[in-house]
C-alpha cells in the first residue's frame, strides 16, 4: 500500500464584522470595542488539528487573499449588511462561508442567500460537524440545533492576542432569559429558556484570565434569570475577590439574599432594563413586572443599600410615549444619580413580537431596515404613534446629550455609591466621558462599510461541486 503524504491542514478563518463604517473613518467606536466572545467560542469548538485565524473587522483590515478553506461569521441584525459584504469578498475568491448567530436563526431565508451553509441555534453541537463535513467535501446547507446544548466549552481567548480591546474581561455564565419581553430578540432565539455553565468551569476560566485591577463583565442575557443558579455562582465568586458587573431584570432588587451575595462577591454595578416609567408602555412590552413593589425608585434604593451602582436603560417609541416622556425620563435618571444610562428608541428586530405587530399594523418604514441603503444607525425604522420618526430620533439623541453633559456627570458623581472608592470614581468618570464622546460617533453610522462597493453575491446552491474534499492523513 502506498502511503499518502500528509496534506496541508484544514484552514479556518473566523471573522467578526463591524456594524458599519463611514468613508475615511480612522478609529472605531470606543465603547463597542469589546472582546467578541462568540468568535472565541467558535475557535474553542474547532478541532485542534485545524489551522485557525481570527480577524476583527472593527480593529483591522481583513486579508481576503490569504489562503483559507472556510470562513465562519456570526451575524447579528446590525452587522448583517457588513457580514454579507465580507462574505461576498471571500466567495468571489472561491472560499465557502458558513454563517450563524442570532440573525441567522431569526432570518434564515435571508442569511442563507449569502453563504454556503447556515447554522441555526447554538453552535456547541453543530460546529465540529460543520468542520468535519467541509474537510471531507460533504457540506450541508443547513445545520440545525434541536435542543439546548450543555455549555461545557470555555472560549479560546488566544485569538484575541495583539488586539486592542477595552481592558475588561468578558465571561459568560448563562444564556437566555425566561421573560418574554415584546421587543427582545433573545427570548425569540432561546424560546424564553435559560441555560448555564458549570460553576466550577466558570471559576477556572476567571482564575486563568484575571489581571490585577481588571473588571469582569458577566455577559449573561439576564444574570438572575435563574435566581438560585445565580446565587450558587455568586457564592463561588466570594473567595476570588474580583470586581464584576452584569445585567439583570429588576426583580432581583427585592431578593435580600441575592443582593447580599452580589455585594460580598464583588459586584460593582448592574445593568437594569427599566425601559419606561409609563405603566401602559410596560404592559404593552410585556414588562409590567417592572412596577412591582414600588418600581424603579424602590429598586434603585435597594441596590444602593448594598453598594451596587446602576446602569439604567430606557427605550422610547411605544404607543403612549409623548415629547414630555423624554424630559420626565432624563430628569428621573439624573435625580436618581444613575451611574450610566441608555436612552434608545425601540428597534423592531426580526423574529420578535414587536416586529410582527408593527408589520401587521403597516408601520414598518422599510422592508428590511438592516439592509436598506437609506437606513443609518439611530434612525427610526417604524412610524411612532405620537411623533414623527425624525422627532423620535432627535429626542433620543438629545436625551443622551443631556444625561452625559458635564454638569450632569459631575452632579451624579457625588452620589454615595458612585463616590465610594477612588477606583470606581475613576471608572465612573472615564466611562461617562466615553459615552459622551460616542453620542456623535454612533449617530448616523451606516450599516455596512461605505468604503465597500459592488453587489452582494448571492449563493448558488451546489455545495458538493464547489467544495473539494480535503484528505485526512493516512
Amino acid at each position: 500500500m502506498i502511503a499518502v503524504a500528509n496534506p496541508k491542514p484544514f484552514r479556518l478563518t473566523i471573522v467578526h464584522p463591524c456594524v458599519g463604517r463611514f468613508v475615511g473613518m480612522k478609529r472605531y467606536i470606543r465603547t463597542w470595542r469589546m472582546e467578541p466572545i462568540p468568535a472565541a467560542i467558535i475557535a474553542a469548538l474547532t478541532p485542534a488539528d485545524v489551522e485557525k485565524r481570527f480577524y476583527d473587522d472593527r480593529l483591522e483590515a481583513i486579508p481576503y487573499d490569504e489562503p483559507t478553506d472556510l470562513v465562519a461569521i456570526s451575524v447579528e441584525t446590525y452587522t448583517a449588511k457588513r457580514a454579507y459584504q465580507i462574505a461576498t469578498e471571500y466567495r468571489r475568491r472561491g472560499v465557502p462561508v458558513v454563517m450563524g448567530g442570532f440573525h441567522a436563526t431569526l432570518c434564515p431565508q435571508e442569511v442563507s442567500q449569502y453563504c454556503e451553509s447556515i447554522v441555526l441555534g447554538e453552535a456547541e453541537t453543530l460546529f465540529p460537524l460543520v468542520i468535519d463535513d467541509y474537510r471531507h467535501g460533504r457540506p450541508q446547507q443547513t445545520y440545525r440545533s434541536t435542543e439546548r446544548p450543555a455549555l461545557t466549552v470555555s472560549p479560546d481567548r488566544s485569538i484575541f492576542q495583539g488586539k486592542k480591546y477595552l481592558p475588561i474581561h468578558l465571561v459568560e455564565f448563562a444564556r437566555g432569559c425566561r421573560f418574554k419581553c415584546d421587543f427582545c430578540a433573545i427570548q425569540s432565539f432561546f424560546d424564553a429558556t435559560h441555560n448555564h455553565r458549570r460553576v466550577d468551569d466558570v471559576v477556572r476560566e476567571i482564575q486563568r484570565v484575571r489581571r490585577r485591577g481588571r473588571l469582569f463583565f458577566f455577559i449573561d442575557d439576564n444574570f438572575t434569570s435563574s435566581i438560585e443558579d445565580a446565587k450558587e455562582f455568586m457564592r463561588a465568586l466570594i473567595p476570588l475577590k474580583i470586581r464584576w458587573v452584569s445585567q439583570s431584570a429588576i426583580n432581583v432588587a427585592y431578593d435580600e439574599e441575592a443582593l447580599d451575595l452580589m455585594k460580598r462577591s464583588g459586584c460593582q454595578g448592574m445593568l437594569v432594563g427599566f425601559e419606561s416609567l409609563e405603566a401602559t408602555n410596560l404592559k404593552q412590552m410585556n414588562k409590567g413586572f417592572n412596577l412591582m413593589r414600588g418600581g424603579p425608585t424602590e429598586a434603585i434604593a435597594n441596590f444602593r443599600r448594598h453598594g451596587i451602582r446602576i446602569y439604567g436603560t430606557f427605550i422610547f417609541g411605544y404607543d403612549n410615549d409623548t415629547p414630555q416622556t423624554f424630559q420626565t425620563t432624563v430628569e428621573f435618571a439624573k435625580e436618581q444619580k444613575l451611574a450610566i444610562a441608555a436612552f434608545n428608541h425601540i428597534t423592531p428586530f426580526p423574529g420578535t413580537p414587536l416586529y410582527e405587530r408593527m408589520k401587521a399594523e403597516g408601520r414598518l418604514l422599510y422592508d428590511a431596515w438592516w439592509l436598506d441603503e437609506r437606513y443609518r444607525y439611530n434612525m427610526i425604522p417604524f412610524q411612532p404613534k405620537n411623533m414623527s420618526p425624525e422627532d423620535l430620533a432627535a429626542r433620543c439623541v438629545e436625551a443622551r446629550r443631556s444625561f452625559y453633559s458635564w454638569p450632569s456627570i459631575l452632579y451624579r458623581a457625588w452620589q454615595g455609591v458612585n463616590l465610594r472608592s477612588p477606583w470606581m470614581m475613576f471608572n465612573f468618570l472615564v466611562i461617562n466621558a466615553m459615552h459622551q464622546r460616542d453620542i456623535e460617533g454612533r449617530n448616523g453610522l451606516p450599516l455596512g462599510d461605505e468604503n465597500w462597493h459592488g453587489d452582494l453575491l448571492k449563493a448558488e446552491r451546489s455545495l458538493a461541486a464547489a467544495v473539494p474534499a480535503i484528505l485526512e492523513p493516512a
